[in-house]
């Protein structure tokens, strides 16, 4: 870490006021915060100072996206092995899924933090920490085969529309790499559903063989709509099965949440509220007689777990009241499932649940405060008689 100072200590004068990269302050200063804590802290207007700044907690959010990351890079190779008919080592399937996501990975973060140097620049501020797990993010939450040029339009999109217009990290109403994802299946339809788009379909690098486009491989949730469930249970949750690339492993997204949890960044509250929604409502379906899967399914299949741990716990998007927790994640898992059972169309619903509380966790919050507003009024006209 001394080592880093120093480099740091030595070119800072060329990025202060006076030298010859001053125009670059906010890069330098991005890039010192990323791998220093800074020394500054609030002089004013806090009444609360913290041991851990936002840049630590993004930190911590992507070391706990890593399982479900590493998981899907393996799955990737597993999947596009079983669908060509070959075998393959487990380290030859994870650089084989390695390969195919690291590109994503890459193009993410270029367009991403590239839209954010721009816009620091523009209005001389520092580079905002934001994007350390949006960029991360969007790639787990995408199929595989989404190509890179209309990650890289969607990520531009998302940046723009959903967070600097609104005046970047802190500020924006809806989660950003949930509008990617939007953009995406409203733009480009075909690229992030059916049975073709699950599927790495080339080789790389000597690696598998080319799979021919007529080769279709559904998810369990399609799957399930048409009444033809292929995939086990246990498949499910250890996430051998076709889907978004960090989405398809329970075991992988749960030691993320136990991470979460244990440093206190996500609240146990609206993570376990999504839960509950969610396997009431399908519980509910399933006595009907209206959904063709086990209510518990609909908890392990899809988007819903990642969901549930990694965006409707997003602290910017969510409800921030202790009680409007409770209500904002159950919410979403209720809307979640009814979205899945009453539209047999667009199998998953975990998207949309989030981006439709994401608009209403502030006035969820609302009633929360002023519904303690009134108890106090009432409590201090009962006291002074």
């Amino acid at each position: 870490m001394s080592f880093i100072k120093s480099i740091f200590d030595k070119t800072r004068p060329m990025f202060s006021e006076g030298g010859k990269l001053k125009s670059f302050r906010s890069v330098y200063d991005g890039f010192e915060t990323f791998l220093l804590v800074p020394n500054a802290t609030s002089r004013s207007g806090a009444s609360i100072h913290d041991a851990i700044d936002s840049k630590r907690i993004m930190s911590m959010v992507v070391i706990a996206l890593l399982p479900a990351m590493l998981f899907g890079m393996y799955n990737i190779g597993y999947q596009h092995y079983a669908l060509a008919g070959i075998e393959g080592s487990m380290w030859e399937l994870f650089a084989y899924g390695a390969l195919a996501l690291l590109p994503k990975i890459v193009v993410s973060y270029a367009v991403g933090l590239g839209v954010e140097f721009i816009v620091a620049q523009y209005k001389h501020e520092e580079i905002q920490e934001g994007y350390l797990v949006t960029g991360l993010l969007i790639p787990l939450i995408l199929p595989i085969n989404c190509p890179l040029w209309m990650m890289a339009v969607a990520i531009a999109f998302a940046v723009i529309f959903a967070k600097e217009i609104f005046g970047g990290t802190g500020m924006n109403i809806f989660n950003v790499a949930l509008v990617a994802r939007a953009f995406l299946f409203f733009s480009y339809s075909s690229k992030m559903t059916g049975d073709e788009v699950w599927v790495a379909r080339e080789s790389i690098f000597g690696l598998g063989k080319d799979i021919p486009d007529s080769v279709t491989c559904a998810t369990p949730l399609a799957e399930a709509g048409s009444g033809q469930m292929s995939a086990s249970l246990s498949d499910m949750v250890v996430g051998l099965i076709p889907g978004s690339v960090g989405e398809t492993s329970v075991i992988a997204i749960a030691i993320g949440a136990v991470l979460l949890l244990w440093t206190g960044i996500a609240s146990w509250k609206t993570m376990l509220s999504v839960f509950v929604g969610g396997g009431l409502t399908a519980a509910l379906f399933q006595a009907a007689g209206s959904t063709p899967i086990e209510w518990y399914e609909h908890i392990v299949l899809g988007g819903f777990c990642f969901g549930a741990v990694f965006m409707a716990t997003d602290p910017v998007t969510s409800a921030r009241t202790e009680g409007g927790k409770y209500v904002y994640g159950f919410l979403i898992g209720v809307i979640a499932v009814l979205v899945r059972v009453l539209n047999p169309g667009y199998p998953e619903g975990m998207m949309l649940a989030i981006l439709f509380m994401n608009l209403f966790a502030p006035l969820i919050d609302y009633c929360f405060v002023q519904r303690n507003i009134n108890r106090r009024m009432k409590r201090a006209k009962i006291a002074n008689g």
